[in-house]
């Protein structure tokens, strides 16, 4: 071979090799969202997800490809489209919120998954304890079942005439009964009667809500789920026409009308999945990963509402809130 061709040769190879790495970079990772692609809180979600990766040196179409899907609350959705994830062989999947980690373990046990927003991911066997997970998948977790009893803390100390609170609550959501001991135990200290509530369509949540608005001092409860989350909406409005003061356990109630809020910032949440999806792509085990619990909490009062109920909240709790939204 000439000297010249040998060149050529080299010259060539050199080009081509940068070119071949930087393909190899690209990695793929799914995402399960929990609401809807249109919703603006997980258009919030997603912003802040990819903005945790941009901080990390993960950008969208030069060294990342990510695959959304959307199961809007549905569980049966959720595993359908958990299972078109897994098909498409992913170096890592995030996803959001307890039925949509479920469904995704289902479905695989070897390709990591970064769950965001997941209530007790040891108790309902996603992992084997927080602190050392053991198979495939970690995360953030965004709340404590005791912390139900303090929602309930937080609507009466908000409206103390409240004398009875339904608690709407999913039993296809799988988790909703620890939730309920523990409001239970802080009714009994509080002297307020529950009024368990089943809800697993619009119609139900309508018929719960109509019920304890014809009772003199009622509040609502509904209980963590995204279930709820997307029918927000719907709950709100219907809150506010038989002037229920109602709390929630996520800021974008309070946000979107609701009266009072008492919950972990999901946006956070988000954000800081970043960090564990960078290091699982660098090569970290998720199974040595431990799953972070929440640090803070954030109180959220919406006096626009509040006046529009003819509900006064104690200037005390106002000056202790995070938000006030007037």
């Amino acid at each position: 071979m000439r000297r010249r061709d040998i060149i050529t040769l080299l010259g060539s190879a050199a080009v081509a090799w940068p070119l071949s790495a930087q393909a190899q970079q690209v990695r793929r990772i799914g995402v399960l969202m929990p609401l809807t692609k249109d919703d603006p809180e997980d258009q919030t979600r997603v912003a802040a997800f990819e903005d945790g990766l941009k901080q990390l040196g993960w950008i969208e179409s030069r060294n990342l490809r990510l695959e959304y899907r959307w199961y809007a609350g549905e569980i049966a959705r959720a595993r359908i489209l958990a299972k078109e994830l897994v098909d498409l062989r992913p170096g890592l999947i995030v996803v959001g919120a307890t039925p949509g980690a479920m469904a995704l373990r289902q479905e695989t046990r070897t390709i990591p998954i970064v769950f965001v927003a997941v209530a007790d991911p040891a108790g309902i066997g996603l992992v084997d304890n927080l602190a050392r997970p053991g198979g495939n998948a970690t995360g953030l977790t965004f709340f404590e079942f005791s912390v139900g009893g303090k929602l309930l803390e937080v609507l009466k100390g908000a409206v103390p005439s409240i004398a009875r609170v339904a608690v709407c609550y999913n039993p296809q959501s799988g988790i909703f009964a620890p939730y309920l001991n523990s409001i239970q135990a802080a009714a009994s200290a509080l002297r307020v009667e529950l009024v368990p509530a089943v809800t697993r369509d619009p119609t139900e949540i309508e018929a719960a809500i109509v019920a304890i608005g014809r009772e003199p001092n009622g509040g609502l409860i509904c209980l963590p789920d995204t279930y709820f989350n997307v029918h927000r909406e719907l709950i709100i409005s219907l809150a506010a026409r038989h002037r229920l003061p109602a709390v929630y356990a996520a800021r974008f109630f309070a946000i979107d009308g609701g009266l009072v809020s008492y919950g972990v910032d999901f946006t956070d949440l988000y954000r800081r999945a970043g960090a564990y999806v960078d290091r699982i792509l660098k090569g970290a085990n998720p199974a040595e990963l431990p799953v972070q619990q929440p640090t803070k909490y954030e109180l959220v009062l919406n006096l626009k509402t509040a006046k529009a109920l003819g509900v006064t909240i104690p200037l005390t709790m106002q000056a202790t809130a995070d938000e006030v939204i007037e």
